[in-house]
């Protein structure tokens, strides 16, 4: 990416890797704070409302993300993955098994987020247990972030990734 002269020429891919970066930082402080909202941490008047919704804009705003990741992907002219290699998992030609993985995690997303709003509708129960698959949209974004991502083997991304993981087994 180094060799262009011309921003514009990386653009894209400048958008996608910042978009996608920004949404796997949401989609990991949205599981983290789903977590500690489930193990009843959060204690104290409004906390609780706080933390919903920051968790509900959390989620939603990573879906934002997510579309503008996959979008951008569309003027990144060196991968040039077209519509197809976007939306049909392991379709790209680059590195197939880990953006297939990334296009799952973000159909998962966007199908088990929004399931929100029909909790009333489809039942507490039902909601829970589909709730509880959101973190493997998560696993399936950090998969995605390093085997796909441009930075998967920088130090820094590797914090970002692994903070989720590290602060509940550090905090134990």
């Amino acid at each position: 990416m180094s060799g262009h002269s011309q921003p514009i020429a990386v653009i894209g891919w400048l958008v996608s890797r910042a978009s996608g970066i920004v949404a796997l930082v949401l989609i990991s402080l949205s599981v983290m704070l789903g977590l500690a909202m489930a193990a009843k941490v959060l204690s104290g008047p409004g906390r609780k409302r706080w933390a919903v919704r920051m968790h509900e804009h959390m989620a939603v705003t990573s879906l934002v993300a997510i579309g503008i990741h996959g979008l951008a992907l569309l003027g990144d002219q060196w991968l040039a993955p077209g519509v197809v290699g976007i939306t049909v998992p392991f379709a790209m030609h680059y590195r197939p098994v880990f953006t297939g993985l990334g296009i799952i995690a973000g159909y998962l997303a966007v199908l088990l987020g929004p399931s929100f709003y029909l909790r009333r509708r489809i039942g507490a129960r039902r909601w829970r247990s589909l709730h509880r698959a959101t973190a493997l949209v998560w696993l399936l974004a950090v998969v995605h972030a390093l085997g796909a991502g441009s930075d998967g083997a920088t130090a820094w991304l590797r914090v970002i990734v692994l903070a989720p993981v590290a602060l509940p087994t550090v905090s134990v």
